[in-house]
């Protein structure tokens, strides 16, 4: 299979598989239908679907940074940009360490190597509870010398079987960034009153979404819920992220190369930092050796 072994758990009618290649989603499900727009089996992964980006997530401005007066230069694979996008482990072959009925755990160890001098131990846990996924990432510095770290997530919220055009998006974010030609920030903005406040929450329409927020609303819990609805609200999906993840990527899908694909999810992507942080610091974390950073988010279906 183009995405490796298969790793399937399944309880309190879910079933979520998670695969080799990347240690990501394939695919996640209720007896209801689809919750994320995955891939099938014989597929290889295409726009990111349920991949992990660590050790940036989003982009990474000519694939090159300094740290401690040393400049390091990652391979560029969005070429017509001259960026490095999505950090190093998603085609990475990553192995299953724990695997019961209703959890299962992914790791891999990052080495060294050009751009990156430094090693890191990746986690993953997935665990299926009576309402949903939860996916605990944690990633630890077996460095003998503090390094950057940040990571995300590219899920896509499916669209109930129709375009996101009908759904209606519900968005905790008071800020968004602009966004050069390169995809790059550009400056952020309040979106108070413009065509990116979803705060309230509204169909999205022929809106193009491929945005950066941040400032995110949370709960008592430290929760930001991010909600995608069907039209009518007879089903909805409820992403949420814990303080670990403070940006949140939203990407309409149109873009993407299968045309069959576009708009047919919507992807709220949890991130720790703002596109370019290795460059820019919004949103790095210095990570000592030793240490662990860890966040947790998740997926609330009902209907």
């Amino acid at each position: 299979m183009p995405s490796g072994a298969q790793t399937r758990i399944s309880a309190h009618g879910q079933t979520l598989t998670v695969v080799e290649v990347g240690g990501g989603i394939r695919d996640y499900r209720t007896d209801s239908g689809p919750v994320l727009d995955g891939y099938a089996a014989e597929e290889m992964c295409s726009g990111g679907r349920g991949q992990l980006l660590a050790p940036w997530p989003n982009r990474l401005a000519d694939g090159s940074f300094e740290w401690d007066g040393r400049r390091h230069q990652a391979a560029i694979n969005e070429v017509e940009a001259h960026n490095a996008i999505h950090g190093l482990v998603r085609w990475s072959a990553w192995t299953a360490r724990s695997v019961g009925d209703d959890r299962a755990e992914m790791a891999y160890r990052l080495h060294p190597q050009p751009g990156w001098p430094w090693t890191l131990d990746l986690a993953v846990t997935y665990q299926l509870h009576a309402d949903g996924l939860t996916v605990h990432t944690s990633v630890t510095n077996r460095s003998d010398e503090t390094c950057p770290a940040g990571f995300g997530w590219h899920p896509y919220l499916y669209a109930f079987g129709a375009t996101v055009d009908e759904a209606e998006l519900i968005l905790p974010a008071r800020t968004a960034y602009r966004s050069d030609q390169r995809g790059l920030p550009a400056g952020r903005f309040d979106v108070a009153g413009t065509d990116l406040d979803f705060i309230a929450g509204r169909r999205i329409g022929s809106a193009h979404l491929d945005v950066c927020f941040t400032d995110l609303v949370r709960g008592a819990d430290g929760r930001a819920v991010a909600e995608l609805r069907r039209a009518g609200g007879d089903r909805s999906a409820r992403l949420w992220v814990d303080r670990a993840y403070s940006h949140l990527m939203v990407f309409s899908g149109d873009t993407l190369g299968e045309e069959a694909r576009r708009r047919r999810g919507l992807a709220v992507e949890p991130m720790t930092g703002a596109p370019n942080f290795l460059r820019t610091g919004d949103g790095l974390r210095k990570l000592e050796p030793g240490a662990c950073f860890e966040g947790t988010w998740g997926v609330e279906v009902f209907s």
